[in-house]
C-alpha cells in the first residue's frame, strides 16, 4: 500500500443530511485528522475523492468549496498532517459522467497522478458507491461506520470480503499493524 484515498464526508468529517456547504459546516470527526497524520508519519501518502454533486445543484460554489477544503488542510496542518491531492466530482448523479463515484474515474486519475498502482492503493469509504469504485479497478476498498450508514451496507461489505471499522481511527491502526516500518 503506497497511497490511501479518503473519501470526505463520514470518513474526515461529519456528514450532514443538508450537506456540508461551508467551511462553518465542515467538523471533523473525533480522531480523523490525527489518523491522517499518523499515515503521513508512516510514509503513506493520502488522497481524498468526493462527490460534490452541491455545485452543480447550486447548493455552493466552487469558492466554497475551495474555502471548505482549505479549512480541512489548516485543520490538517495543526496536528501534524497532510492531504496530498484533492479531487472532486462536481457532477448530479443524473449527469452520468466518469468520476462520480461508484464509477472509478477519480481512483484512476488519482492513480495517474501519484504515479502508483491502482493495486497500490486503499480506499477508505463509508458507502457502497466508494466500495463498488474500488472494487471496479482493483483498489483495495475498507468501510467505516461513521458515515450516514446505508441499509445492507455490512452485508454487501461482509458478501465481498470487506475490511469493516467503526472508524478512520480504527482503519488506519488496523492499516499500520499490517504495514509496520515497510512504508
Amino acid at each position: 500500500m503506497k497511497l490511501v484515498v479518503l473519501t470526505r464526508d463520514g470518513v474526515i468529517n461529519e456528514d450532514t443530511l443538508d450537506y456540508v456547504k461551508s467551511p462553518e459546516t465542515w467538523k471533523p470527526l473525533p480522531g480523523s485528522l490525527e489518523a491522517i497524520a499518523a499515515l503521513n508519519r508512516s510514509g503513506i501518502r493520502v488522497a481524498v475523492a468526493t462527490n460534490e454533486s452541491g455545485l452543480s445543484r447550486g447548493s455552493f460554489d466552487i469558492d466554497q468549496l475551495t474555502a471548505i477544503h482549505r479549512r480541512m488542510h489548516d485543520e490538517l496542518e495543526k496536528v501534524g498532517g497532510q492531504v496530498e491531492m484533492m479531487l472532486f466530482c462536481p457532477h448530479a448523479p443524473a449527469d452520468n459522467c466518469d468520476c462520480r463515484k461508484p464509477r472509478p474515474g477519480m481512483l484512476k486519475q488519482i492513480a495517474e497522478r501519484a504515479l502508483v498502482n491502482l493495486s497500490d492503493i486503499t480506499l477508505i469509504g463509508v458507502c457502497a458507491r466508494d466500495l463498488q469504485a474500488a472494487l471496479a479497478v482493483g483498489v483495495r476498498p475498507v468501510l467505516v461506520l461513521s458515515g450516514k450508514g446505508e441499509d445492507n451496507l455490512l452485508e454487501f461489505a461482509r458478501a465481498q470480503n470487506i475490511p469493516v471499522f467503526d472508524d478512520l481511527h480504527g482503519a488506519v491502526q488496523a492499516l499500520l499493524k499490517e504495514h509496520p516500518g515497510s512504508l
